[in-house]
C-alpha cells in the first residue's frame, strides 16, 4: 500500500515545538503498519520532520507531534486517530526528604503500611522470589542501599541511550514499598525478594504521554514481566492504552493501577478504570478510607496510602501520601502470591484479593470496601495449590 501522499501531508503538519499536542495514528493491521514504517524510512532523507514519528508496535500505530488531527487526509489503512494524552503521577510533588542520608539515625524498620497489610507474617512462606515487576514511573536510584539487591535491567523512554535513573523521586519511593531489602540499616518492602525492573516513562516533572506508557507496556510484555505497577492516571479514556493493557492481560501479566487523589466518591482515573486492571484506593493510618483517595464501586482493593515511608534518591527517605503508594503495596502482595503459584491468572488474582480483603468502615452502605490482607490472600493461594 502506498503511503507517500499521506506521509508528505503528515510531514507538512508535524510541529516540532516541545509544548505541542501529540496524536496517535492507528493502522488497521500489522502489515499496513509495517508498510508505512518502511516508507517512512525511505522518505526521511527528503522529509526531515518524519524523524519525529514514534512507532508503537504493540498497537500498530505511530505517534507524532500534531496540534490537531483535523488536517490529516483520509487513508484506507488508518483505523482511527486519537490524542496522545499527557498523564500525571498520583502523588504530591512538593515535599522535603525526612532523612538526609542512610547515616542518619534511622533504625532498621518495616514501614507501618507493610505491617498493616500483614506482609511480614507470610515471609516465612514467600518473599516474592523470582517474580518480575516492571515499575512504569520516573526511574529509580540504582545506588540506594535498600534497593540495589533487587534491581534488574529496565529501560529509559525519555532518554533511550541512558539508564532509567530517577530525576524526580516518585519511582524510587514506589520501588521501596514494593521490594526494599535492607534489614541491617534501612527498610524492608512488601516483597523483599521480588525483582524490580524500572521503566522511566515519566520526566522530572512527573509527566508522560500515553504513547510512552504503551511502549513501556510493550517492553514489559517482551521481557516477560509478571506484574506491571502503574501509579499514575488521567481522566481521558485512551482506547490505545486499553488495547495495550488487554494484550498484557491476555498474556497473564497483572496490571495494577492507582485510582487517583481527587477524593471523588464514584469515579476513578484511567487506566485504573479499565476492567483488566486491578484498581487501588488508599487507606489512612486510622484504617479508614483516605480523604484524598478516589472511591466507589470501581475500586477493586484498598491499601495504605497515608504517611508512607519509603526510599528516596541520594540514599534518602521520605513520607508521602497518595494512591500511588497504595498501589505499590498491592503489587508487592501480588508478587508474594505469584511466587507460590505463578500460574494464577489476572482474573483469579483480582478475585482472591477482593474476597480475602479486610472490610473497612465506610459511609457508603451499598459498598463494603476492603483493605488488602497478605495472610488471607497467601493462604487462599496455598489452598489452591494443594487442591
Amino acid at each position: 500500500m502506498n503511503f507517500s501522499k499521506f506521509l508528505k501531508h503528515l510531514n507538512h503538519h508535524i510541529v516540532t515545538k516541545q509544548s505541542v499536542t501529540r496524536q496517535i495514528i492507528r493502522f488497521n493491521n500489522r502489515k499496513e503498519f509495517q508498510s508505512c514504517l518502511r516508507q517512512i524510512k525511505k522518505l526521511k532523507p527528503s522529509l526531515s520532520k518524519l524523524s519525529h514519528i514514534q512507532p508503537i508496535g504493540i498497537i500498530h500505530a505511530i505517534s507524532c507531534p500534531l496540534q490537531s488531527s483535523k488536517n490529516l487526509i483520509n487513508h484506507p489503512a488508518i483505523r482511527f486517530i486519537e490524542k496522545d494524552t499527557k498523564i500525571k503521577m498520583h502523588a504530591p510533588t512538593n515535599f522535603n526528604p525526612l532523612y538526609s542520608s542512610i547515616e542518619t539515625e534511622l533504625k532498621p524498620s518495616i514501614p507501618w503500611g507493610v505491617q498493616e497489610i500483614k506482609a511480614p507474617q507470610v515471609w516465612k512462606y514467600t518473599k516474592g522470589d523470582g517474580i518480575k515487576i516492571s515499575v512504569i514511573d520516573t526511574g529509580v536510584d540504582f545506588n540506594h542501599p535498600d534497593l540495589k539487591d533487587q534491581l534488574r535491567r529496565g529501560f529509559n523512554f525519555i532518554y533511550p541511550h541512558m539508564p532509567p535513573w530517577d530525576d524526580n523521586g516518585h519511582g524510587t519511593h514506589i520501588a521501596g514499598t514494593i521490594a526494599a531489602s535492607n534489614e541491617q540499616k534501612g527498610i524492608v518492602g512488601t516483597a523483599p525478594k521480588a525483582q524490580l525492573h524500572p521503566i522511566k516513562a515519566f520526566d522530572h516533572k512527573g509527566t508522560a504521554y500515553s504513547s510512552d506508557i504503551i511502549q513501556a507496556i510493550e517492553w514489559s510484555i517482551r521481557n516477560q514481566m509478571n506484574i506491571i505497577n502503574m501509579s499514575f492516571g488521567m481522566s481521558y479514556r485512551s482506547q490505545s492504552l486499553l488495547d495495550a493493557i488487554k494484550q498484557a492481560n491476555e498474556l497473564g501479566i497483572i496490571t495494577v493501577a492507582s485510582s487517583g487523589n481527587d477524593g471523588k466518591k464514584e469515579t476513578v482515573d484511567y487506566p485504573a478504570r479499565f476492567t483488566p486492571t486491578i484498581s487501588v484506593g488508599a487507606t489512612s493510618t486510622k484504617k479508614r478510607l483516605a480523604s484524598f483517595s478516589n472511591k466507589g464501586k470501581n475500586i477493586d482493593i484498598y491499601a495504605p496510602g497515608e504517611k508512607i515511608f519509603s526510599t528516596w534518591p541520594n540514599r534518602k527517605y521520605v513520607e508521602l501520601n497518595g494512591t500511588s503508594m497504595a498501589t505499590s503495596h498491592v503489587s508487592g502482595i501480588i508478587a508474594l502470591m505469584l511466587s507460590i503459584n505463578p500460574n494464577l491468572s489476572p482474573v483469579k488474582i483480582k478475585t482472591i484479593l477482593k474476597k480475602t480483603g479486610t472490610p473497612i468502615s465506610s459511609s457508603n452502605k451499598k459498598i463494603t470496601p476492603k483493605e488488602i490482607n497478605a495472610v488471607r490472600a497467601v493462604k487462599a493461594v496455598k489452598k489452591i495449590k494443594t487442591t
